[in-house]
């Protein structure tokens, strides 16, 4: 089992806390041939996924090229997000560690005790100005308050999704509730074109129809993860 991070930004945080997202999609990174498929042979390595297609090389060639699973079943995934130090003076809830509703701890540093705030949990209350927001990409693992465990991981083509796993990846609307796919799927368009730089969008985007890796996960007690 191993510990890793993953980003995700604040609506997806929050579809996370409410439930509603068990998988993520991610961008599958290395050459695929357009004639690609994926899947697992006898010669495929552990941790890995056999790709099955006609490559380049010094002549077109059909043959199979191994890609590394991003990870296994059973890895945990700590969540990092866009998150600030609340020292316990600055608060506003209490001025004490005994009365505050969230985990105090002392920072050794600073000096003083105070808690983590997490932006996703913020923006709509009078504590959204916590002492600074720091990028997600900077979230030490003891900071983080989501905990994932991988259920399964597998690669298919973006446009291969269906209703089912546009309600897992949180997507809520009125089309996902009654299962409309065509108002459903370019919802999902616009929310994943909505991720990749412009300047990427030929390669990654919609259209390009990349293949992606679909991880499944499910949320579990971070107290135990925190210590490992």
């Amino acid at each position: 089992m191993s510990i890793k991070p993953i980003l995700f930004n604040a609506e997806m945080v929050r579809a996370i806390l409410n439930g509603r997202k068990t998988c993520t999609r991610r961008i599958v990174k290395g050459y695929i041939p357009p004639d690609g498929e994926f899947g697992y042979t006898a010669f495929t390595p552990q941790n890995a996924i056999s790709c099955r297609g006609t490559f380049e090389t010094s002549y077109p060639r059909y043959g199979e090229k191994f890609f590394k699973l991003p990870y296994q079943k059973g890895d945990v995934l700590y969540v990092r997000e866009t998150w600030g130090w609340c020292p316990c003076w600055d608060c506003g809830l209490d001025t004490t560690p005994d009365g505050c509703k969230n985990p105090v701890i002392y920072d050794f540093k600073k000096k003083e005790h105070g808690c983590y705030m997490y932006r996703a949990s913020c923006e709509d209350s009078k504590y959204s100005l916590a002492d600074t927001w720091h990028p997600s990409i900077h979230m030490p693992k003891e900071a983080a308050r989501i905990f994932l465990k991988i259920t399964n991981v597998k690669a298919e083509r973006l446009q291969d999704i269906d209703i089912d796993g546009i309600r897992n990846e949180g997507l809520l609307s009125a089309a996902v509730h009654c299962e409309d796919m065509e108002i459903a799927l370019k919802e999902w368009e616009i929310l994943c074109n909505s991720t990749i730089k412009k300047s990427d969008l030929d390669r990654y985007g919609w259209d390009a129809n990349p293949y992606v890796w679909v991880i499944e996960f499910e949320r579990r007690d971070g107290m135990y993860f925190k210590k490992l």
